[in-house]
């Protein structure tokens, strides 16, 4: 019996679009600041107003991802619910404060968060460019 070969589509733009609407789950690959070597994490986006945002739960310190991008601001945005997708990336790091309290409740209510102060303070944040 011969092997059947599947064929896997490349996701439309369109598909890509609707994948990258509301908050979701996906992994992103930064560049170790100091080894040069790809480091893969899991991590929730979320689209505000149709630009692209990632941060994570408040806690003191920099994250390594974050310092990674502060490093090297090229990443790789994986798309891996329904359509699947590899997507180059570039962030911006978000630190100023007038900035931070214009995206942070929006992330707080997705969440369902009542520490605004504390996230504006520890949570890290960027915005995504997709390269697309």
């Amino acid at each position: 019996m011969a092997a059947v070969e599947t064929l896997e589509m490349s996701p439309t733009k369109q598909e890509i679009d609707a994948a990258l609407q509301g908050s979701q789950t996906v992994d992103i690959t930064t560049t170790g600041r100091h080894s040069g070597v790809a480091r893969r994490l899991e991590i929730v986006f979320h689209n505000i107003a149709g630009r692209i945002y990632i941060s994570g739960m408040p806690m003191p310190g920099r994250r390594n991802w974050l310092a990674n991008l502060d490093a090297n601001p090229y990443f790789t945005f994986h798309l891996k619910g329904k359509v699947r997708s590899d997507l180059p990336a570039t962030a911006r790091v978000i630190d100023e404060e007038p900035e931070r309290r214009e995206i942070l409740p929006h992330i707080a209510r997705v969440w369902g968060r009542k520490d605004l102060e504390t996230m504006v303070k520890q949570s890290p944040l960027i915005e995504v460019t997709l390269e697309r």
